[in-house]
């Protein structure tokens, strides 16, 4: 047996007044590079055939698999308190009419 203990660090981390207030987002797009995955975050509104990316998240992929892992641990501690989230499936937005464009993502 060893005696080593684990150190953890801790981080402070700081939300302002005008961030804390949150940038809402129904529609995200997701591409990647062998460096980096972007995350473009924008609103969809009905009858508007143009959306503006109001949040662009870069992330290196080893944070983005924490991310994704993080966000699936949430997602799964959400549904056992709440109940499942109904989704339309695996084409959520296309169902809808709706389709992030093909040739001219914006990154």
């Amino acid at each position: 047996m060893s005696d080593k203990k684990t150190k953890t660090q801790q981080i402070n981390i700081e939300l302002d007044e005008k961030v804390s207030s949150g940038e809402y987002s129904n529609f995200v797009v997701v591409t990647h590079s062998p460096a980096e995955f972007v995350m473009d975050f924008t609103r969809l509104l009905p009858g508007v055939p143009k959306a503006k990316v109001h949040s662009r998240i870069v992330m290196a992929p080893p944070h983005a698999k924490a991310f994704m892992m993080a966000l699936k641990d949430n997602l799964v501690k959400f549904e056992g308190k709440h109940g499942e989230i109904k989704s339309p499936g695996q084409d959520s937005f296309t169902s809808y009419g709706v389709k992030p464009p093909k040739d001219t993502l914006p990154n």
